[in-house]
């Protein structure tokens, strides 16, 4: 991603760890893990309620290929 895209994404990033579900975040179908739309900038992230854990898995431009190899 380019720089200042990325700098515009360390925070709602950082905000998952307070609200790891923030409204407008999607679980995805037929999967444990779950989606925020930043612009057109996609983060899937995994939440472990009990160890109070959120897991970045993927920071992607939207595409066809953003959410193939997460399922």
């Amino acid at each position: 991603l380019p720089p200042g895209v990325a700098a515009g994404l360390r925070g709602p990033i950082l905000a998952l760890a307070l609200e790891p579900r923030p409204p407008g975040a999607t679980k995805l179908e037929s999967s444990t893990f779950w989606r925020i739309r930043i612009g057109d900038v996609r983060v899937l992230h995994a939440i472990d309620d009990g160890d109070a854990v959120v897991i970045v898995l993927r920071v992607a431009r939207r595409s066809e290929s953003t959410y193939r190899r997460v399922r």
